[in-house]
């Protein structure tokens, strides 16, 4: 069984998305878990529609943790409530994690509303780094497939951390298993624009290059020095 762990804060537009998304899967073998962030809107009441499973979260970090907790399958599949899997997700990342051997694996990304500069920054930026560095310093965001037992042996997300908490997940995998740490290739996870039109791709590009520096020279970000928010991005006048 896979566990589907979804951290949420005020989700009611994207959650359905993804949740359909999930539901026209061909493969079953599923229980999704939302963690809820104290949402006031109708993140709770969708979630229930689709028979979640409900737990308190948090920030993101929390949330995950929080989830996995109450988690009853042997794989966890940490995924953000702005994303959409497309068709056959779940079977072709399934079989290509157990054919690999992988302990954790992630996806490259596509982003929705589908463009040529959504899609051009996101494979520069993005894509192809994390693919290049597969190995010698893997990558892990927004969709991330991880056995329970090797989750608990590195001891979860560090709720500490303010910012990359999932990749840092990565690095500490890569310690125990090195190899067994991948990219899927066989499938990509569409994920809303949504940031990078609120946030803007120059300043999401400096911040996180920033933020990748510190995790290789300082270590994890633990203080507020990039002022990162869980879910703003409904609070900007520009977002539509």
């Amino acid at each position: 069984m896979i566990s589907i762990i979804i951290p949420a804060l005020n989700e009611e537009k994207y959650l359905p998305l993804l949740l359909e998304s999930i539901k026209k899967q061909k493969f079953f073998d599923y229980e999704i878990i939302l963690a809820d962030a104290g949402s006031k809107d109708k993140t709770i009441e969708i979630a229930k529609k689709y028979n979640c499973k409900i737990v308190a979260g948090g920030l993101p970090a929390k949330g995950r943790n929080e989830g996995a907790k109450s988690a009853k399958g042997e794989i966890l599949f940490f995924l953000d409530a702005d994303t959409v899997l497309p068709e056959d997700f779940l079977e072709k990342s399934i079989n290509e994690f157990n054919k690999r051997n992988l302990e954790l694996a992630s996806f490259c990304l596509i982003a929705l509303p589908r463009n040529k500069i959504s899609s051009f920054f996101l494979n520069i930026f993005y894509n192809q780094p994390i693919i290049l560095l597969e190995h010698a310093l893997p990558h892990a965001a927004t969709g991330i497939l991880i056995k329970k037992e090797v989750f608990k042996k590195i001891g979860g997300f560090d709720e500490d951390i303010k910012l990359a908490e999932d990749h840092y997940l990565a690095r500490k995998a890569k310690k125990l298993f090195d190899s067994e740490i991948g990219i899927i290739r066989s499938t990509k996870i569409f994920v809303s624009d949504r940031r990078f039109k609120t946030d803007g791709w120059i300043n999401i590009g400096i911040k996180y290059l920033l933020c990748e520096l510190h995790l290789i020279f300082i270590g994890p970000v633990k203080t507020d020095i990039f002022k990162y928010k869980f879910n703003h991005y409904n609070n900007k006048k520009k977002q539509k």
